[in-house]
């Protein structure tokens, strides 16, 4: 039957599509609920994520000069100022000094445990408060009484050495007092994060513990109060004061950040997590897409009587096609400004409910940008994945009105939908390109998103033929359920697209977090070390020799001298201005360990150059990782320079290594000869890897009385400080992938209940031929089983390999495939098909057949 004629313009303008549309949707949301709650959900997690970075970067920013102080600080390694580098600094400001190192703490029945020490002047703090138990001041706390200096400390610490606020416990050379608990610092965000508990005390406490000792591993952080009981300086103000710092001691090898910059480098981790989190966010809103076209595909099969009166009309195809586009964008409008205003509020909701026992200042806000980014995407993930289904409302015939129960098959697109379909999907993964710091991860995931949703309609079409061309079955409830997979208007693509991904997305970050775990966990007797023993000095490393060979002579002993340093240039580049990959940019942050050698070290192997003589005698060379080498696009002959000590060291890149950290072995990225730190003061750095059995807490211990200025990291401790660390990672992570899994279960009911009509009219012509209830419910348990099975399979398929692609080549570690956590994901997508399908099943056995059969 031929369309009618188009009708004069003026009764179909834009403005009178919009008032039909909205009159349209006074009749209600029916069908279009769960597409609400999928856009809502996935604008609300991009949003809550991005509104709670942007809220921790606030709080950094607002309380920048408590955290740090002071308006700047610059730190040094193994040095204090200069006489006149402290006069420069003091003809600025106030100034105030502390120093940082990890040491062993003693109790008086032996027992030893690693510890943070920081050691402050009289006027810390200066802005902000510390917070004791029982509250005193730090002053009171650290004084020295009775030849015995105070200390406050953290109660971890407490716990591990069994002592309480009052008791002694010997650091170096100096005996402590235990004057109170320390609850919290203003400025302990800025000192960074620590392998063991916090112990505070007093400069002169310091110097009398004779742990300051040349090359010993100290960090000296003098901080600056410009204008000080005035307002701070602006930022402008405050960079020309950090650039004449620079301009006047070129060479000093300074650390400096401002109020500004507290803590670059947690402000960068935070914020890649942040757009981490983010991109799932985006993912669960993809997989909410799926549920739009479902909702746009049923919205067709409901309005089919409206759109065709429409046409009778005069209406034209396209205009029936923007009608219906008009009401989905308002319904998609209304998700959006939901998911908008839950996720503008979670910041709010976090700072009220947690704000006292976040370990991270929060400013709440309404953050206009951020706002905008999760519309958008809302917005662009309606239409992209609308406007195709609803297009197939352009070929609507007038006839439908006249044939109504008869199954008609849904005519495909016009290539125009498609194309505005195709050119709206490049637009989003543009915009989540654009607007990620993080470019070359959003490309991956954008990529790898395509990807799998074009192999989930793969394995739908797959799934399809398969059940065409199975054999005859026997049973006739295997046959039914088999012929309904594949019969016109079947569930299998909505079901497989809608579950597919989200089950990738769980399986694979799943799988990816118990490797990582299994790496921290994985250790050899005898081989990987059990103890990193820091600041053995050069005069004592021959008795320390001996002490390990007589306490422990079974362990295997590896030492290297180490000193710290700081890049700061690269060829004729400041290391400030360098553009370094993502993966490698830590190498010119902050300072790193350095070391120097006649021989390759273990676990390491030359890949370019050769490795000098021993007997070399020139031009200092150094030894580069390959990888870091490959991150910083330099290559055997550029020159690299480090300030080590304050002074300035340029050395030729000889040759290039390929290091295996996951041995957790002694080495370092930049490896000089031996002559290029000739007569400066350093220490040793001591493993020592114990068989299965020894005990270590007695080396520990002994260690600790012997030489009390050694530094003992235990390696199990280390990692259980790191794998728990990740553990709160991974379960922001879960929460994000859950966000997904829950648009993959609502978009799983809609699909289960898109053709709910149909499928009542099959049980009510099944059970006039005689079909019991028992064989309907059999046919649709089968149908539903056969439909998780195969979107289980796939999830843990897509997601272990993608698991497989993070862990190898981005992490660079060994994959191994956890069934527990696929199987179990395996199972809960199997379970979720069949639990929805039966649900909607007993709904459609529950109908009575006389009411359908009137309509015919």
């Amino acid at each position: 039957m031929n369309e009618p004629p188009s009708a004069p313009p003026r009764r179909f303008a834009p403005l009178a599509l919009a008032r039909l549309a909205l009159r349209d949707l006074r009749g209600g949301l029916a069908g279009l609920r769960i597409f609400l709650l999928c856009i809502a959900l996935g604008v609300a997690a991009i949003v809550a994520v991005n509104s709670l970075a942007r809220a921790l970067d606030d709080g950094l920013a607002r309380d920048g000069r408590t955290i740090l102080d002071g308006d700047a600080s610059f730190s040094l390694i193994h040095r204090e100022l200069l006489p006149e580098e402290r006069a420069f600094l003091q003809s600025r400001g106030q100034l105030s000094t502390i120093a940082t190192m990890r040491a062993m703490a003693r109790g008086e029945a032996g027992q030893a445990a690693l510890v943070e020490v920081k050691a402050v002047d009289e006027s810390w703090p200066r802005i902000g408060r510390a917070v004791f138990d029982p509250a005193t001041a730090p002053g009171a706390a650290l004084a020295k009484r009775e030849n015995r200096f105070g200390a406050a400390v953290e109660k971890t610490l407490l716990d591990r050495l069994g002592l309480e606020v009052g008791d002694a416990f010997d650091l170096g050379a100096a005996r402590f007092e235990i004057r109170a608990k320390l609850a919290s610092e203003p400025d302990r965000l800025a000192t960074g994060l620590g392998l063991g508990p916090r112990v505070l005390i007093s400069q002169e406490a310091l110097a009398a513990s004779g742990l300051i000792q040349p090359g010993a591993l100290v960090r000296w952080t003098t901080r600056v109060l410009v204008n000080a009981g005035g307002a701070p300086p602006n930022a402008a103000a405050l960079e020309a004061f950090v650039d004449a710092a620079k301009a006047a001691f070129p060479e000093a090898g300074w650390e400096i950040r401002t109020r500004s910059n507290v803590s670059p480098e947690f402000s960068r981790d935070l914020d890649r997590f942040g757009e981490f989190l983010a991109l799932v966010g985006l993912i669960a809103l993809v997989v909410g897409g799926v549920g739009v076209a479902n909702a746009a595909q049923g919205f067709v099969e409901r309005k089919r009587a409206t759109l065709a009166i429409l046409k009778a009309l005069g209406a034209s195809g396209g205009a029936v096609v923007a009608l219906a586009l008009i009401e989905f964008l308002a319904v998609a409008l209304i998700g959006v400004d939901a998911g908008l205003a839950i996720g503008a509020a979670t910041p709010f909701a976090v700072g009220a409910l947690f704000g006292p026992v976040l370990p991270l200042p929060m400013a709440p806000a309404i953050y206009p940008n951020e706002l905008a980014l999760g519309a958008l995407y809302g917005v662009l993930t309606a239409f992209v994945f609308a406007v195709a289904p609803l297009g197939r409302a352009h070929d609507v015939a007038v006839s439908q009105l006249f044939r109504h129960l008869v199954e008609t098959r849904a005519a495909r697109p016009r290539l125009r939908y498609v194309g505005a379909a195709a050119l709206a999907a490049a637009t989003l993964a543009g915009v989540a390109i654009l607007a990620s710091p993080q470019r070359s991860i959003a490309i991956v995931v954008a990529v790898a998103t395509a990807l799998a949703l074009g192999a989930l309609r793969l394995v739908a079409a797959g799934a399809m033929a398969l059940a065409r061309r199975a054999p005859r079955a026997r049973s006739v409830v295997w046959r039914m359920a088999i012929a309904n997979l594949c019969r016109p208007g079947a569930p299998t693509p909505s079901v497989v697209l809608s579950l597919g991904l989200g089950l990738a997305v769980l399986v694979a970050l799943t799988l990816v977090d118990s490797n990582l775990r299994g790496e921290l966990r994985r250790a050899t007797p005898g081989e990987t070390p059990s103890f990193y023993f820091l600041d053995v000095r050069s005069g004592e490393i021959v008795a320390f020799r001996r002490f390990l060979s007589r306490e422990a002579p079974q362990a295997k002993i590896v030492e290297a001298p180490m000193l710290r340093g700081r890049v700061v240039r690269i060829g004729d580049v400041p290391a400030e201005s360098f553009k370094a990959r993502e993966s490698v940019a830590w190498v010119l942050e902050g300072d790193r360990g350095v070391t120097f050698a006649d021989a390759p070290p273990e676990g390491s192997q030359v890949v370019a150059g050769r490795w000098w003589p021993a007997d070399y005698s020139g031009p200092p060379l150094v030894s580069l990782e390959a990888g870091v080498a490959e991150g910083l696009g330099v290559k055997i002959g550029d020159a690299i320079t480090l300030n080590v000590l304050g002074r300035e060291v340029t050395a030729t890149i000889g040759n290039l290594r390929r290091v295996n950290w996951r041995s957790f072995g002694i080495n370092f990225v930049f490896v000089f000869t031996p002559d290029a730190f000739k007569g400066a003061p350093y220490t040793a750095l001591v493993t020592a890897a114990l068989p299965d059995g020894a005990d270590e807490s007695a080396l520990m211990k002994a260690a600790a009385h012997d030489f009390p200025s050694i530094a003992a990291v235990e390696v199990r401790d280390a990692l259980e400080t790191i794998e728990a660390l990740t553990a709160k990672l991974a379960l922001a992570i879960r929460s994000a992938s859950g966000v997904a899994l829950a648009s993959s279960v609502l978009v799983l009911a809609s699909a289960l209940a898109a053709n709910r009509r149909a499928r009542i009219f099959d049980a009510v012509i099944l059970k006039i031929l005689g079909a019991t209830r028992a064989r309907l419910i059999a046919t649709f348990l089968i149908e539903y089983a056969l439909l998780g099975a195969a979107t289980a399979a796939f999830g843990v398929a897509a997601g272990a390999l993608a698991a497989y692609v993070v862990v190898v080549r981005v992490m660079g570690l060994d994959f191994v495939f956890a069934p527990g956590p696929a199987l179990a994901a395996a199972g809960a997508g199997l379970a979720l098909t069949v639990a929805l399908g039966m649900i909607g099943a007993w709904r459609i056995l529950g109908q009575k057949p006389a009411a359908f059969l009137r309509e015919l």
